[in-house]
């Protein structure tokens, strides 16, 4: 019987999963930060099935480099997303490969020294990632809002799994300096590949935030204190209500917070602090409540397809349009449909 390493098993589905995030059907641009870490990951799959399946040790020499670029595209997939423009300067990008070159001299003249680097650098990235999301999902203000709320959870998922695989090596070092690495193949084939197939997964998802071709001119988002409404906040609530009602503005697929600030001629950050202290809610599930309003109206008062409905409100996918949907009615629109015809034809 042929043996399938586990690792092998999880570089096909890696390598699935690549495909599919690279050929999206919404013909939206990819986020190649992502899309490079879903390789890198393929690749480091398969080489500890190479190490701990058939005890092919002679590619183990790339496995450190790999893994030290991978927490650093997690930030940079998260800063795409967010509007940084730090994604396209070199003296901004340059210092994040400080890990690589840290585990490369490592490698070649302080091996002792190599966990500590890996283990530190997915911290270090993992808190920074948190530090960017911060202000919730209204940290990400290029991305379109009907997604925002997925792709918010998948960053952070990410940072937190990041966090787990320093656990994991911690627990491999530890086994090594103790135990005469008793453990290891365990602890590598198991928490090592729950990490790469984890961080793919919140990889996929987070790359399908649509992100706009622009860039947000306010930085990342501060941290936005509910309760007292401001002075402002009227006046601000105001002009961007308008915008829903006598604009409909909600209507486009595309809407973000950078996207609404620039319409509205307010910055973003004041806007999702007005939000967030007026309702209570995020920008997006500010939105998203007239989309599923003039959804129910539709649902309601016309025989059109729930698809065709979920487009022109301006949602791009059933899941989003499906979770807010229930969020916001608690019921699916195939059931708001049926319940509102019911009470018609009771009424009549």
């Amino acid at each position: 019987m042929i043996f399938v390493p586990l690792p092998f098993i999880v570089t096909l589905l890696l390598g699935l999963l690549l495909i599919r995030v690279v050929r999206r059907e919404d013909g939206r641009p990819k986020n190649p930060a992502f899309v490079l870490l879903i390789a890198c990951a393929a690749l480091q799959s398969m080489l500890i099935g190479l190490r701990f399946g058939y005890g092919i040790e002679g590619f183990r020499f790339l496995s450190p480099p790999l893994a030290a670029v991978m927490a650093p595209l997690v930030y940079f997939g998260s800063l795409r997303l967010i509007g940084s423009r730090d994604v396209s300067k070199f003296f901004a990008i340059a210092p994040h490969g400080l890990p690589l070159l840290m585990v490369l001299l490592s490698m070649a003249f302080w091996p002792v020294a190599l966990d500590a680097i890996l283990i530190t650098t997915f911290l270090f990235y993992a808190i920074l990632i948190l530090f960017l999301l911060r202000s919730g999902a209204d940290a990400l203000q290029v991305t379109a809002l009907d997604s925002v709320g997925p792709v918010h959870r998948a960053l952070v998922f990410a940072a937190l799994v990041l966090m787990f695989s320093a656990a994991v090596d911690t627990l491999i070092s530890i086994d090594i300096a103790s135990m005469d690495a008793r453990h290891l193949p365990q602890l590598v084939s198991i928490g090592n590949v729950a990490t790469l197939l984890f961080l793919s997964l919140a990889a996929a998802v987070a790359s399908r935030g649509r992100a706009a071709e622009e860039t947000a001119t306010t930085g990342p988002m501060e941290t936005v204190p509910s309760g007292s409404v401001t002075a402002d906040d009227p006046e601000i609530m105001a002009k961007v209500e308008k915008l829903m009602t006598d604009k409909h503005i909600y209507r486009d697929a595309d809407l973000n917070l950078a996207r609404l600030a620039r319409r509205a001629v307010i910055p973003s950050r004041q806007i999702s602090g007005a939000v967030n202290r007026t309702t209570g809610k995020n920008v997006s599930q500010y939105v998203n409540d007239f989309r599923i309003g003039e959804a129910c109206e539709q649902l309601e008062n016309s025989a059109r397809s729930v698809t065709e409905i979920m487009f022109d409100v301006g949602f791009e996918t059933k899941s989003n349009f499906n979770r807010e949907f229930r969020r916001i009615t608690g019921m699916t629109p195939l059931e708001w449909r049926k319940a509102k015809g019911s009470a018609s034809d009771q009424a009549s």
